[in-house]
Parts: structure tokens; C-alpha cells; sequence
């Protein structure tokens, strides 16, 4: 008995310390945890969430001093008695998450160890056990040192404790045990090998036969029965697959995973922030000044944050905050960075630095170089395709056709080269290719038959800064035109020869809000009226007319030229 004692006080003091100390590397992780289970759908202690920090860093710190006094023999009867009520407590908890299965890691290890509930809750009874055996053995659990040495190395520890919480909580975890640490790359971390084991599921088929409703259950092949099909009544997961250690990383806008094209800058400079209403609101101020900063030497700037679009407006607005915000989950953002803004620095992918707000005055940046800037191979295709897009346009312009279709042929291959590089990097906006080259793309998509195709990937680079918005609106009134509808932003004019002798018509397309069509062609970045924009294009004599759609679509259709 007295060697099995002498075994658990080793092994359960150890425990309690290392899974104390890792917890205590990253108490606000831990406190996400407790949130979790405090939650409606878990234990519904709703009130018990605005104290997970305090709940949190009180547990992690009473883990540790358990197993310091255990192991030092100090205060042996409240020690065994607390490790007793504790482990019941977590045995508990564990337990509560592997029958239910509401909570899918009990956080006893942190980020360090992923244990299934299951695997937690044996792990625990082991615990128990052999915390058990150390109050049935207690006599043999002697002291070592003297009275005042156990207290002050539990003093010590104590104030160690506190020491280190404090330095994590204002900065970040010690040892960054999460798929998000420095040097790991989230493209690389989001892959899945081709020969990864795939989920197994069970369906449950409901069949009428001869009258009588009946389940048949396989591995997701249709059942091969006589009978009519009702429905499926249920499908299990019976074996997990392949997760990969990234799993749940977007960058979203209006519903537009950005993420592909945003991960393969050069270099960014991320702001997370996963709740806007619980987050440290003067870091703002200070970021708005290093987020400039980052912008004038060439650094591409992003926001990400689960709040709302309107939240992020405000926080915007209040902040003189000059980059575009992308949504993601809330849980994969606090996952990312234990702080509240945090920041991100990254280099094609590549997590080179990661902040804490009040540590930004160590964010390393420094002037790049147009190769550090850009992807350089991708903007010289650009710049040649730029070229060719405009080879023979100068001469149609001036009526020389001649070259027309060769032109054509330019064009046919330019969109599926287009088409190409969308479908690998989105769209190649300023961060990647550089303002004047970042509307090479867009030329090739406005001269061709596909700008419904392209629209959204052009709405998206626009709304995002990766292009001028003027040119969406340019594009989207061209379209709109195509279609026989209304434009929106007045951009789109045409001639018609009507009538016999024919007579030119000028026109700007009809608009969809003609007392608007001025603000709205300000605000996407148009310095001139409607008006003023028709006589640019037309000529002095040029006079606007406000045509219906109706009248439109009726000088179309009777039209013996079109320009």
C-alpha cells in the first residue's frame, strides 16, 4: 500500500500541475471552454458566463497549488479532501459531455491534448481512483522539509501563479499550442491529404412493404428492396474522418469566401477582432496609426470579425479605420489570437508575428520593395495581357477596322487566361498586382460576352478596395444595358440610326432613379453630373434626355445601326 500511495502522489500531483500550468499558459482559452458549457444548450448557468475569466484562472490556479502541496506533503487533509471534490466535479462534467455530446472537448489540456469526452472521462475515473487510494493511504504521505519550507514553496508557487497569469492575460499565451502559431501556414494547415479516411455514415431508409413501414440501415448505398420509399429517418456519423488542424477558416463578404485569394498576399496585416462589443475599444485608436502605417509601405490590411456589418461600420467610422472588414467564426477568430483586437502579420500565408493590443509597439514593419509587394510573374502577365487587350482598339476608335478580327481572336484567349487566374487567386486586385495593373482583369471582362459571369468576383474586389468601385459601376450599368434594363449609375450611352433617312439618336441608357443617379455617381467615384458625363461622351450639343426604359427597349428594337 505504501508504494502504491508514493506512485499516486507522483502521479496525481504531477497531473494536477501539468494540466494546471498548461491551462494557465491560456486562461482566456480555458474561459472560452467554461463559457461553452455554461451556455443554454450545455448546463444553462447563462449567468455564470460574465465570470468565466475569474472562474477559469481560479480553477487553473488551485490545479496547480493542489498538486504543489500534494507532492510537498503540505496541508495533507484539506489537499486530499479538495483533490477529491474536484476530481468528482470534473468527472462529472465529463461525463455530462460524453453522453450528451454537447461538448466535444472538455478542455483539460488546453490546446496541448485533444481528448475526446469519453477519453476525458476515463481519464478522470483514473484520477479518481487514485485519489482515493491516496485518502485511504494517507499516513503514508509524508511531508518534506520543514513546516515553513512547504509554505513558503506553496507561497512561492502561488505567486508564481499570479506572476504568470498576469503576464498571458496582457500579452498572449507562453506556448501557443493552437494551429494559429508563429510560423504555421493557414493555407497548408487547411489541407486534407488525398488519402485521408473519409466519414462513415448510416442512413436509416423508411420503406412501405406489404402494407407496413420499415427501416433498412446501410453505409449510404440506396437499399435494394421491393417496397415504396418513404424517407430517410435518420443519419448517424458512426466514424469520424479526416480533420484537418485548419477547418473552419473563412474570410467572408456577402456571403463570398475570400479566403483563397486573401492568404496568398504577399504580405498582410490581419486586425481580429472577434466580438466588437467586447473588445478593448481604445486599442483602436493606436491601431488605426500602425494600420496606416502598414498601408503607406505596402502592406495589404484587412479586418475580420464576427460582429455585425453595422458594428463594423461604427467601430469604422469612430476609429478612422481604412480597411476593408471580413467575416469569420467567432470561435475560429478567439481561436486565432487571444486577444481582443489582436493582430496578425503574414507572409503569403505564413504567420510571421502575432500581437497582443498592448504590444503593437512591436510590430515589425518595414518598407517593401515592389517584388516584396506584389506577385511579380502574375503582374507581368497583366501587364502583357493589358497590352494585347488594347492591340487594335486605337484603330477601331479612329475607323479602321481592318484588324477587327484579330482583335477578336485576343480577346477569345485573354478571358480564358482570365478566367484561369479568378479560378486560382480570385480576383487579381491591388494587393496582389498593384492599383494600375489591378484593372487589367477588368478590361479583358468588359470586352468580352461573360460579365455576368464575373460580376460578382468584380463586386467583390470593388467593395473590398482591390479595385476602383467606379469600375463595378461601370461594368454592372453594362450589363444592366445588355440586359434591357434600367442602369444605375448613368455610365452607359449608345447611338441610334432610326427612321428613314436615318437620323442618329444619342443616348444615355435609361436610369433606374433619375433624381438620385448624381449622389450615387459621386459616391462610387464619378467627379462628373450626369449631364456634363453625356456631353464628354457625345459632344457639346449633346442634350440629356431622361428616356423610359420602355422607349429604350423600343429605339432597340427598331434600331438599323447600334454603336
Amino acid at each position: 500500500m505504501k508504494y502504491l500511495v508514493h506512485l499516486a502522489r507522483v502521479l496525481v500531483g504531477l497531473l494536477f500541475i501539468v494540466s494546471g500550468f498548461i491551462k494557465l499558459n491560456d486562461p482566456v482559452g480555458f474561459s472560452f471552454k467554461l463559457e461553452e458549457y455554461f451556455s443554454p444548450p450545455v448546463l444553462d448557468l447563462p449567468f455564470l458566463e460574465p465570470y468565466a475569466l475569474a472562474i477559469a484562472l481560479f480553477v487553473v490556479v488551485l490545479e496547480v497549488i493542489l498538486g504543489v502541496t500534494l507532492l510537498l506533503g503540505y496541508l495533507r487533509k484539506p489537499t486530499l479532501w479538495t483533490l477529491l471534490a474536484t476530481i468528482v466535479f470534473f468527472t462529472f462534467l465529463t461525463l455530462y459531455s460524453a453522453v450528451t455530446g454537447k461538448v466535444t472537448d472538455c478542455g483539460c489540456f488546453g490546446d496541448a491534448l485533444k481528448l475526446t469526452p469519453w477519453q476525458s472521462f476515463y481519464k478522470d475515473v483514473a484520477l479518481l481512483v487514485l485519489i482515493l487510494v491516496l485518502l485511504a493511504g494517507s499516513k503514508y504521505i509524508n511531508p518534506i522539509g520543514s513546516r515553513l519550507f512547504r509554505a513558503g514553496a506553496t507561497a512561492l508557487a502561488l505567486v508564481a501563479c499570479i506572476l504568470f497569469a498576469n503576464y498571458v492575460l496582457n500579452h498572449l499565451p507562453w506556448i501557443d499550442f493552437r494551429p494559429y502559431h508563429i510560423g504555421a501556414s493557414i493555407p497548408e494547415g487547411m489541407v486534407i491529404p488525398e488519402d485521408a479516411p473519409a466519414p462513415v455514415y448510416e442512413y436509416d431508409w423508411k420503406f412501405r412493404i406489404d402494407g407496413e413501414e420499415q427501416i433498412i440501415t446501410t453505409n449510404g448505398e440506396y437499399p435494394e428492396v421491393e417496397g415504396e420509399f418513404v424517407e430517410v429517418a435518420d443519419t448517424r456519423e458512426i466514424r469520424a474522418g479526416y480533420e484537418p488542424p485548419i477547418h473552419d477558416f473563412t474570410l467572408e463578404r456577402e456571403g463570398v469566401d475570400y479566403a483563397g485569394e486573401i492568404l496568398t498576399r504577399p504580405q498582410l496585416l490581419m486586425v481580429i477582432s472577434y466580438d466588437l462589443d467586447k473588445s478593448h475599444a481604445p486599442a483602436f485608436k493606436a491601431l488605426a496609426r500602425y494600420t496606416d502605417s502598414a498601408a503607406a509601405l505596402g502592406y495589404s490590411v484587412i479586418g475580420m470579425s464576427a460582429s455585425s456589418q453595422e458594428a463594423v461600420d461604427a467601430l469604422k467610422a469612430a476609429n478612422g479605420l481604412d480597411f476593408p472588414f471580413y467575416f469569420s467564426d467567432q470561435t475560429t477568430l478567439k481561436t486565432i489570437v487571444r486577444s481582443n483586437p489582436g493582430v496578425l502579420r503574414l507572409e503569403r500565408g505564413i504567420i510571421r508575428q502575432k500581437l497582443h493590443y498592448n504590444d503593437l509597439e512591436e510590430l515589425e514593419l518595414q518598407p517593401l520593395t515592389e517584388a516584396a509587394r506584389y506577385n511579380m510573374p502574375l503582374k507581368k502577365s497583366l501587364d502583357s495581357i493589358m497590352e494585347l487587350d488594347q492591340k487594335y482598339r486605337a484603330e477601331a476608335h479612329q475607323g479602321d477596322f481592318s484588324n477587327w478580327g484579330l482583335q477578336m481572336e485576343i480577346d477569345s484567349s485573354n478571358i480564358a487566361w482570365i478566367d484561369s487566374v479568378i479560378a486560382v487567386n480570385g480576383y487579381p486586385g491591388k494587393s496582389q498586382v498593384g492599383g494600375e495593373t489591378s484593372k487589367a482583369a477588368w478590361y479583358v471582362i468588359q470586352h468580352s460576352n461573360r460579365i455576368d459571369e464575373f460580376l460578382p468576383q468584380i463586386e467583390g474586389a470593388a467593395r473590398a478596395g482591390e479595385l476602383p468601385f467606379r469600375l463595378y459601376a461601370m461594368m454592372l450599368d453594362r450589363q444592366l444595358m445588355r440586359q434591357g434594363e434600367p442602369q444605375i449609375y448613368g455610365t452607359q450611352g449608345t447611338s441610334f440610326y432610326m427612321g428613314s433617312p436615318p437620323e442618329k439618336v444619342d443616348m444615355i441608357w435609361p436610369v433606374a432613379q433619375p433624381g438620385k443617379v448624381d449622389s450615387l455617381r459621386k459616391a462610387a467615384g464619378f467627379d462628373q453630373p450626369l449631364e456634363d458625363y453625356g456631353r464628354e461622351l457625345f459632344g457639346e450639343d449633346f442634350v440629356y434626355r431622361n428616356y423610359t426604359i420602355e422607349q429604350a427597349r423600343e429605339m432597340w428594337a427598331k434600331q438599323n445601326i447600334q454603336q
